[in-house]
């Protein structure tokens, strides 16, 4: 029987580490490796331009790749449900290969394509390579429910066994044994679109800080591992003003796109720490940002309403003001407060923010200071970030708003002094907001303090060059702790919440007319991102 595979990249945009492609490989004739865009969606979806610059990078890069093993990558514009059909026919196809997707939107989406495919009598083939472990298996160890405590979660995943090690990259004696011939005119039936056929406007886009592909993000991942600054990272992970810019080692966005093998990274860091340090068991901070990764993976698996209030049972119901002229300021960097500015300006610019930065303005939009909904601070960063993803971009602001896996409202960033503590020469505010670069130290982060001279001399007045803060922080951050603790009054169990409730069972019931909470809190330490090993 003439086997005739198709491998459909979604996420997954690499060729090492790759099981579904190898399934694809593995005995077949022919082999043809597509990608589907849709265009519409490029005009219609919260997506920004430096994300689809990453995304459209990425797949040139591997299309690249995929020439020097004598093949090409297929890229088709439509919807799955109109491409498929298509393609069956037209190649014969017998074999549909990919990565399972464990996000609910995937699984519909996926679910919908293996009934299609049966239709046709195409086999699928569906591996998992996106996370470390199967989410199902932990659900399952946990009575059938996402654990929503990392403190459980880690109790179930210490009882697992390590992670598959990853595979070896496709090599062109694999490729070569079931090679398709490619077209003379295959660049003008399946080539990548550009961002202007895509709608987007170019002139004046800067250079990418962050170029996609699985090259860059092998290239990262060899800088991110060197000797000295591995073990420097892991022995004094404090964050500093460099900490603050974009690094060449990041590895964030790569992960998100699947440019990277989550698992590649687990044990080159797993390996290397045990080479360095001579221990058998390397600490959990180690992989704190990958086990974070997992826990948020977990939680919205089964749960298509995770990256909403309503109907989400593990969110507290907070009754946050509508204020768009508010989210505005703060979404655009005109909030009056050059640390918050600044952060908002990078995002914009770059795609990329560090986490310290990322909590200090999803606590200012909620419960710090605005009162504003964290579906609203969701939706920008959906657009904004380069490694924003549905689960973990929804469970980290559920999370940092209090609406779900911690409760310590009481503890604010505050706009003017977290700053400061971490860029006490203001250098980065300068390099973003650069009209407050003459301001002296003293009030770099606080303008409206300055007396009208140093403002005149400064050449920037607080009010006509530069905005007035839009709020007073010391008012409206004890407003909102003293709304925070109303709601939670209203919840059964409050006054045990931190100490008394069982902590290790990581539950959430829904209870008549409210959410009865009996998870217990994230340890606090973690919103202090340098106690763990910091991947980008």
């Amino acid at each position: 029987m003439v086997v005739n595979s198709v491998h459909w990249f979604r996420k997954g945009l690499r060729l090492h580490d790759n099981p579904a492609l190898l399934e694809a490989l593995n005995g077949a004739d022919t082999v043809r490796c597509v990608y589907i865009l849709d265009p519409w969606f490029a005009g219609a979806a919260n997506v920004g331009i430096n994300r689809w610059r990453f995304l459209l990078e990425a797949l040139e890069d591997l299309d690249s790749s995929l020439k020097k093993l004598n093949s090409r990558l297929f890229v088709i514009r439509g919807q799955p449900t109109d491409v498929f059909p298509r393609l069956f026919k037209e190649w014969k196809v017998t074999r549909l290969t990919f990565e399972y997707d464990p996000e609910p939107y995937g699984k519909e989406r996926d679910g919908a394509i293996i009934k299609m495919a049966q239709e046709f009598g195409v086999e699928t083939v569906i591996r998992n390579s996106h996370t470390l472990y199967n989410l199902d298996r932990i659900i399952e160890m946990n009575n059938n429910s996402p654990p929503l405590t990392f403190k459980r979660f880690q109790t179930i995943v210490s009882r697992l066994e390590l992670p598959r090690r990853p595979l070896a990259p496709i090599t062109r004696q694999q490729m070569d044994k079931c090679c398709s011939k490619i077209s003379d005119n295959h660049d003008q039936l399946y080539n990548i679109p550009s961002l202007e056929e895509l709608g987007f406007q170019t002139s004046g886009l800067p250079p990418a800080v962050w170029r996609g592909g699985e090259s860059e993000a092998l290239d990262r991942l060899g800088k991110h591992l060197d000797r000295k600054v591995w073990v420097a990272n892991i022995e004094h992970p404090r964050v500093s003003t460099c900490s603050l810019y974009a690094s060449p080692t990041g590895l964030s966005p790569y992960l998100r796109f699947g440019c990277l093998s989550c698992r590649v990274l687990y044990y080159n860091l797993r390996e290397l720490y045990m080479k360095l340090r001579k221990r058998c068991s390397p600490p959990l901070s180690l992989f704190g940002q990958l086990l974070w990764r997992e826990f948020f993976y977990t939680a919205a698996t089964n749960n298509p309403n995770f990256d909403r209030m309503e109907g989400n049972p593990i969110c507290v119901q907070i009754p946050w003001d509508q204020n768009p002229e508010a989210l505005a300021k703060w979404a655009e960097g005109r909030t009056g407060f050059p640390w918050i500015d600044a952060i908002m300006t990078q995002l914009r610019q770059e795609g990329w923010i560090h986490h310290l930065a990322r909590h200090a303005v999803a606590c200012f939009l909620t419960r710090g200071d605005l009162w504003i909904s964290w579906e609203s601070g969701m939706k920008v960063f959906e657009e904004l970030l380069l490694d924003a993803d549905w689960s973990v971009n929804a469970g980290s602001w559920m999370w940092l708003s209090c609406s779900a896996f911690f409760q310590q409202f009481f503890h604010c960033y505050c706009p003017v002094g977290f700053g400061r503590r971490t860029d006490p020469s203001g250098d980065y505010i300068r390099r973003y907001i650069p009209i407050l670069k003459y301001y002296p130290n003293r009030y770099i982060y606080e303008p409206w303090n300055a007396p009208e001279s140093v403002q005149q001399a400064a050449n920037c007045v607080v009010g006509v060059h530069y905005p007035k803060p839009m709020i007073n922080h010391a008012e409206g951050s004890r407003l909102n702790i003293e709304r925070m603790k109303q709601v939670y009054q209203q919840l059964s169990h409050y006054r045990g919440l931190s100490k008394s409730q069982p902590e290790d069972t990581g539950y959430m019931y829904n209870i008549p007319g409210m959410l009865k909470s009996v998870c217990g809190h994230f340890e606090f330490r973690f919103l202090y991102w340098d106690k763990y090993h910091y991947i980008g």
